[in-house]
């Protein structure tokens, strides 16, 4: 697990520890003043234990030490806050409803309040309050449809919602489909999906959406399949995306008759930020690419337009070293596929979640987190 800041690691403690029953204290290290932290370490508020102040050894005054060892140590690597060690054993009771008399707890500034509270609507009790919304909607109208899913502690991990406008309007607009999830919805980055389509008028309709926990191919597939249970089982005849192989792999899962096509606003995107340096690229061929993709009408027009563009460009062996390169990639891609299978990372903890880490990932991104 890693994180962006030192605020955002504290700030992830202390939720767990308010959740758990325990105070929390924490310290740093610098290399030296003028830096910053490099390693912070949090501790249970009981941790170590208190030499005796009183001047009567026969009545000791209380001590809140008992030499717990829950802590957690993270390390400033890599532009990120990575977690060294994790002791979430406490050896004294747990009382959540208490946290709120810990002296850690007495004085939090607004900004940080803010984002507690934030954490608990949306992260902890997401899935209550969607809920409630959701029953809100259904009563104000039955064609409203919505799907939450929550892994095994009960906190929401995906959901789907659309409107019976949508989904009866899908019924008329049904053929191409724009899916996307460019757009971060909050401070927590969990991927906004949009279903849209063009309707008779040349406007957009949002045909569903959704707040996914990740981009890989299993949540894409949850979200495809949830969609197309909302939708009658009727999948589209095109699906338009951005590139990404994850969402490749669950459109061919389960829209396996769909043509999946690029965006083509994302592959304009790319050709400033591939051909910007070219001495070409402002003197007529920015104009030619442009000519090439909007205004040919057949493939084969289009192909000889492309054609003459990378010949008059000199692009061609640019276009030949970049198909190269893909190869390559695959195969080193196969290679390492192979090794995650044939040879096997020893763990260096006893962790569970460790071990687990090492049955999912791959050696590379194994050697991530641990």
């Amino acid at each position: 697990m890693k994180f962006s800041s030192e605020k955002e690691l504290i700030l992830y403690y202390r939720r767990y520890a308010q959740q758990s029953g325990f105070g929390v204290t924490s310290k740093g290290g610098k290399n030296n003043p003028d830096e910053s932290h490099k390693y912070v370490t949090l501790t249970c508020a009981r941790y170590g234990k208190k030499p005796t102040d009183a001047i009567n050894i026969h009545k000791p005054n209380p001590t809140t030490k008992t030499g717990c060892k829950a802590k957690i140590n993270a390390l400033f690597k890599d532009g990120a806050w990575c977690l060294t060690t994790v002791n979430v054993n406490h050896n004294h009771a747990l009382s959540p409803s208490k946290t709120r008399f810990f002296r850690c707890y007495r004085r939090i500034d607004d900004n940080v309040k803010r984002r507690l509270e934030l954490n608990d609507i949306i992260v902890i009790g997401g899935a209550g309050v969607l809920y409630d919304y959701f029953t809100r909607m259904r009563e104000m109208n039955d064609g409203f449809y919505a799907v939450m899913d929550l892994d095994d502690d009960s906190r929401l991990r995906n959901v789907f919602w659309a409107d019976a406008r949508s989904r009866a309007a899908y019924k008329y607009f049904w053929d191409v489909v724009t899916f996307d999830t460019t757009y971060l919805t909050n401070i927590y980055k969990m991927p906004f999906a949009s279903f849209v389509e063009v309707n008779h008028h040349g406007q957009s309709i949002l045909f569903g959406a959704g707040l996914l926990s990740g981009e890989d191919t299993a949540t894409f597939v949850w979200l495809f399949e949830t969609r197309l249970k909302c939708m009658n089982g009727q999948a589209p005849l095109a699906i338009i995306t951005y590139q990404d192989k994850a969402m490749k792999s669950a459109i061919a899962k389960v829209f396996p008759r769909a043509r999946h096509r690029f965006c083509l606003w994302h592959i304009m995107k790319k050709f400033p930020e591939k051909l910007g340096s070219h001495a070409q690229y402002k003197c007529g061929l920015k104009s030619a690419i442009q000519s090439a993709i909007y205004d040919c009408q057949t493939c084969v027009e289009f192909d000889n337009s492309w054609q003459g563009v990378l010949e008059r460009s000199m692009l061609k062996e640019f276009v030949d070293q970049f198909d190269n390169a893909l190869r390559r990639k695959a195969e080193n891609e196969k290679v390492a596929d192979f090794n995650s299978f044939h040879a096997i990372l020893p763990c260096i903890s006893h962790f569970s979640i460790e071990k687990k880490f090492q049955e999912l990932y791959t050696n590379a991104k194994f050697k991530e987190v641990c």
